[in-house]
């Protein structure tokens, strides 16, 4: 009996991981919607002046998805994605929403 409990606890996870519904996977799909779009980021430059002196300071932070790489519609990832998360088509086409800015 005391082998159950761990077949327990991976039945559970796995039911965890099932179908969500159609307006919750097109909310988290957007995002490599838009990373297949378009490579995304930030910069910044600025002056830091500490006990040491002052000093100029930059950042960059590059984001290039694998989808925008291989030249994918984002349609087509969208849809991809919704119907793995879903297992639905979306309710309606990407290009269609109007928080899509294409």
């Amino acid at each position: 009996m005391r082998y159950l409990a761990p077949f327990a606890v991976l039945a559970l996870a796995l039911a965890a991981c099932g179908p969500v519904p159609v307006h919750v996977a097109e909310e988290q799909c957007m995002k490599p919607a838009r990373q297949a779009r378009a490579p995304t980021g930030t910069a910044g430059i600025g002056i830091v002046s500490g006990p040491h002196g002052t000093r100029t300071r930059g950042d960059l932070e590059l984001n290039i998805s694998s989808d925008w790489l291989l030249r994918k519609d984002p349609s087509a990832v969208y849809e991809t994605c919704v119907m793995a998360k879903s297992g639905q088509a979306p309710s309606r086409p990407l290009y269609q929403r109007s928080d899509w800015k294409g």
